[in-house]
């Protein structure tokens, strides 16, 4: 049997939002969530602008949290503006995840609502 290639970041990426989008954001669900991502790849030209490196793949709401997910392939690190990102995040109070894959996202969000009761 052939090995199934590793998915790309943004393909993985995708199936998170749209996942997200249809169980989270739809008109009748209340309340309706946001998910969304902050184009900033290759920007340097645009940091007085607000372009700030290392941002996380995606911002959304959740059950009244704000999180931050980084989106990388499996055993991808993290650059070193990522982790710069993460800390500030995380000492403003926020919650900051990188996941892999659509099923470690819908992890992350189980364990986010059993800690927000």
């Amino acid at each position: 049997m052939s090995k199934t290639p590793n998915k790309t970041e943004a393909k993985i990426q995708q199936e998170i939002v749209v996942w997200f989008n249809n169980n989270y954001c739809l008109k009748h669900h209340e309340p309706r969530e946001l998910i969304f991502h902050v184009a900033n790849e290759n920007q340097h030209r645009l940091l007085n602008i607000g372009v700030l490196p290392g941002v996380s793949d995606l911002i959304l709401t959740y059950r009244g949290q704000v999180l931050f997910v980084e989106v990388k392939r499996p055993g991808e690190p993290q650059r070193p503006k990522q982790v710069e990102f993460q800390e500030r995040v995380e000492k403003l109070g926020f919650k900051y995840f990188i996941v892999e894959s659509l099923a470690q996202f819908k992890t992350l969000l189980y364990i986010c609502q059993a800690n927000n009761k």
